[in-house]
């Protein structure tokens, strides 16, 4: 590989993610901000700030608008996620809790969706350890799969885990399973989703960041060339050194008189 590929590799691998971070929250700010209701403040409410009766000065009211709105938004989503979880920790949290599942299971087209999603968020963002294990299954004669534990039990004492394909995690298999065929592995629920996110072509390291897989050597050919013409020129001046003895010049030497 040409040195300009390389370069422009290591390029990509840096930017990329980058890049699609940049996207994600670009999408995200487009996504609230498109739901963001202008009773929170109006663009011409900031006629002080930014002065002028003109289209630019109008779209700059606007735009700023926007971004205000925003972040009051997420800023009232956070404060009242954190008021809403420190309320759950309180006996009244709990029995409002209790109050809510038993309204949405009486609902039949909601009872579905909304246990199916408090399960998810349980298991995405629970602190229980079964819920963050990942655990390697051999679902063949020496072909081992990674999966993760749900928590969850059937009736018969078989693991329900979560078997995730590759790239997208979003999609996958809940299998259940005997708990004598699993594999404990030492190993986090970062390092194997990361795996599995680069479609096994990288680990997340704890220490030292994303490890590539395969060490790649990266020689500059200037810096090749030159050790080689170097080479060459030792080589000839010790060949040289050889050759031009000077004591044997054919004729003995001077004679001194």
């Amino acid at each position: 590989m040409s040195s300009w590929k390389r370069d422009f590799a290591s390029g990509l691998v840096v930017l990329g993610p980058i890049l699609v971070s940049l996207y994600l929250l670009f999408w995200l700010y487009g996504f609230v901000a498109g739901f963001t209701p202008a009773v929170i403040l109006d663009a011409e409410a900031l006629q002080w700030l930014v002065p002028g009766s003109g289209d630019q000065a109008a779209q700059t009211r606007r735009q700023l608008a926007q971004f205000v709105r925003v972040t009051t938004v997420l800023v009232v989503f956070a404060a009242l996620t954190l008021s809403i979880g420190y309320l759950m920790r309180t006996t009244v949290g709990g029995l409002a809790e209790r109050m809510v599942d038993d309204v949405a299971n009486r609902v039949p087209g909601l009872r579905v969706v909304y246990n199916a999603s408090k399960m998810a968020a349980e298991t995405a963002f629970g602190e229980q350890d079964s819920l963050q294990e990942p655990v390697k299954l051999e679902v063949w004669e020496g072909l081992r799969m990674t999966a993760f534990r749900t928590g969850k039990t059937t009736d018969d004492d078989r693991e329900v885990l979560f078997l995730p394909t590759s790239p997208n995690i979003t999609t996958g298999y809940v299998i259940e399973v005997e708990p004598d065929r699993l594999m404990e592995i030492d190993e986090d629920v970062e390092d194997a989703l990361t795996r599995i996110l680069s479609a096994g072509f990288g680990d997340a390291d704890r220490h030292g960041g994303m490890d590539a897989g395969v060490p790649i050597d990266v020689v500059d050919d200037r810096e090749s060339a030159a050790a080689v013409a170097d080479g060459a020129v030792r080589e000839g001046t010790i060949d040289a050194g050889e050759s031009t003895d000077p004591g044997d010049d054919g004729g003995g030497g001077s004679t001194r008189t």
